[in-house]
């Protein structure tokens, strides 16, 4: 479907730029679509990726940490359970399946839900080009509209495409006043860095959702002779809620409601049901810690400790070590900490889209809290007259879609959106409808069609946290 501009470089039907867990599913998806039409009716597509290899949450993939999400909601089930790129079908060639199976469980070890990314994406790198990260972003007007933009990589090249779908993933978050250093480390390199630590005698553990309890957890039983000390500011771990109903929040019906509602209810929705994924931790996984707490007190050798209902009032690193103080936010105490590793479990933070989109993103309109207007097809509204389009998968569209943004519950679902509403632009500009004309088709509910065509939008090809639930 792609066209030639004058020099003879392809304009691309779709750029995908990042290439986590989002963009996966959306690359299986066209290459699933172009597999089964006549080569006219073909995606041209290609993704950029900055790593040099596929990689999600390789910092975390602790040996014996599972999924929170049911391995149905894997690359493409929801959307096709026929597909061969499924887990199932993951399972079946690394003969495992019969063995999963007697496992009885619906939610994978994570290595292995990695490995089984890893597997898909080795089945479409033809579509890829790691090693490959992009620098800048401009929109090429012709006849007064933006026909596509040029995507400038740091190696110097430039693509042309009509459809950009920006999933760059989410940033690690640090307490306010704290950086990164050999010492102080964000959870998302504590495999990457833990190896470089022979012997300690304290770590401190900043953080109480999921990814802070594995940490605590793994370094208490790898350090058996360090003392690990957890630093929340809650009373105690609280446990996620992925009771049934609950949980129904995830399903693709939910981001139709979700999309549909004012935004005051949106964020009503987004605070009701923030313990299904923000700063909680399994059942499990706080009895497990709860106990070892418990037994260490009976022997008299404390080495897990709780500091809970705190906070990190300051770190100093010194010659040896860090040195943290810990106020807490009862009393106003202070307790001090000698330390040779701090780990802030954290969280992360929406990646900036217009750090990306540069002079792109003076077209996104805005909503009164000054974020970006998506229509539902995950097109971020502009004001410019366009064919083009930018499409945003992630944390970006949390405010709009709902808390499935980040996660991996709708990531199948999500792609087959996207594609439809690619492939129907694409047929209207061949026909000579112009982009507004056929976004109101696909963009379902929006606060806002698109008066004039465009979207433009970030998202996350790490598929976000940790905490994958629904």
């Amino acid at each position: 479907m792609s066209k030639e501009l004058r020099d003879g470089r392809e304009v691309l039907d779709l750029l995908g730029v990042g290439f986590g867990p989002s963009n996966l599913a959306l690359a299986i998806a066209v290459s699933e679509h172009n597999s089964a039409v006549p080569e006219r009716e073909r995606l041209r597509a290609r993704f950029l990726e900055r790593q040099e290899c596929f990689g999600w949450h390789r910092g975390m993939l602790i040996d014996d940490a599972t999924m929170q999400v049911s391995f149905l909601k894997d690359l493409v089930t929801l959307r096709n359970p026929a597909s061969d790129f499924s887990f199932l079908a993951y399972l079946h060639e690394q003969g495992r399946l019969v063995d999963f199976v007697n496992h009885k469980t619906l939610f994978p070890l994570r290595v292995e839900f990695h490995d089984y990314f890893r597997w898909a994406a080795d089945r479409v790198s033809h579509l890829v080009s790691y090693g490959t990260e992009v620098t800048a972003v401009r929109p090429v007007v012709e006849g007064g509209r933006v026909a596509h933009f040029e995507v400038s990589t740091r190696d110097g090249a430039v693509h042309a495409a009509r459809n950009l779908v920006v999933a760059t993933g989410l940033v690690p978050s640090l307490p306010e006043g704290m950086s990164v250093s050999d010492r102080v480390w964000h959870n998302s390199d504590l495999l990457h860095k833990v190896d470089s630590v022979s012997r300690a005698s304290r770590f401190v553990v900043v953080g109480a959702g999921q990814s802070a309890a594995e940490t605590t957890a793994m370094l208490h039983e790898r350090f058996a002779e360090a003392e690990v000390c957890a630093v929340f500011s809650r009373y105690g771990y609280s446990p996620s809620d992925d009771s049934p109903f609950a949980n129904r929040v995830f399903d693709p019906a939910a981001v139709d409601e979700f999309h549909g509602a004012p935004q005051d209810v949106r964020d009503q929705l987004l605070a009701y049901h923030a313990n299904t994924n923000y700063s909680v931790v399994d059942i499990e996984l706080i009895e497990d810690l709860y106990r070892r707490h418990y037994r260490e007190k009976v022997i008299g050798e404390q080495r897990l400790r709780i500091l809970n209902a705190s906070r990190v009032a300051e770190v100093a690193e010194t010659d040896d070590g860090v040195r943290v103080t810990v106020e807490s936010l009862t009393t106003g105490r202070h307790t001090v900490l000698h330390a040779d590793v701090v780990v802030c479990a954290t969280g992360y933070r929406p990646g900036d889209v217009t750090t990306l989109l540069g002079e792109a993103a003076t077209m996104l309109r805005r909503d009164e809290a000054g974020r970006p207007l998506v229509a539902r097809d995950y097109r971020l509204l502009t004001e410019s007259d366009a064919d083009a389009a930018v499409y945003v998968q992630g944390g970006a569209t949390e405010h709009s879609h709902g808390i499935t943004s980040s996660l991996l519950s709708n990531n199948a679902v999500r792609s087959q959106e996207i594609l439809d509403s690619v492939l129907g632009r694409t047929a209207s500009t061949q026909s000579g409808r112009n982009g507004a004309e056929i976004a109101d088709a696909y963009s379902g509910s929006a606060e806002a069609h698109p008066v004039v065509g465009v979207g433009v939008g970030t998202g996350a090809p790490g598929g976000g946290g940790l905490r994958h639930v629904g």
